[in-house]
């Protein structure tokens, strides 16, 4: 009978990849990064331990939201008063903070663990075509 394999954390060696989101469906773009943080793209692929890569995603401005969302769907963020909760439209939020649209997207996506937390820290967003990465020598990643 054939063992099964069981990836090792020494043994897994995590690659940069480089993302541009101009024009890409956020959350069509969010589940592919999130099966690449989570490392399911890869035989290798482990529950227990991270196997994924680091993601740079740049052009978080320019990503498309398809039908009404950008309008109809709010982003909800707490104050520190109770019965306060501020409600603003994906399309107010996306125009200030573009790199937070992704990241909410991809972490709700993500596995609500420790180990999911450490798979989100994985993920560097960008608004534009600047990254501050260029040393690790991102690939260029091609859907």
């Amino acid at each position: 009978m054939a063992k099964s394999y069981m990836a090792k954390p020494a043994e897994v060696k995590a690659q940069w990849l480089l993302v541009d989101a101009t024009d890409r469906i956020l959350g069509r773009l969010s589940t592919r990064l999130a099966t690449i943080l989570q490392g399911k793209h890869r035989p290798t692929y482990t529950p227990h331990v991270d196997t994924g890569d680091f993601v740079v995603v740049v052009n978080a401005s320019k990503v498309r939201v398809t039908g009404r969302k950008l309008k109809q769907r709010l982003v909800y963020s707490p104050t520190r008063y109770p019965g306060h909760l501020r409600a603003t439209p994906l399309g107010e939020v996306l125009a200030k903070k573009p790199t937070q649209v992704i990241r909410e997207a991809v972490r709700r996506m993500l596995p609500q663990t420790k180990l999911g937390k450490h798979m989100l820290s994985k993920l560097k967003v960008f608004a534009g075509p600047e990254h501050r990465h260029q040393a690790q020598n991102p690939k260029p990643l091609v859907f």
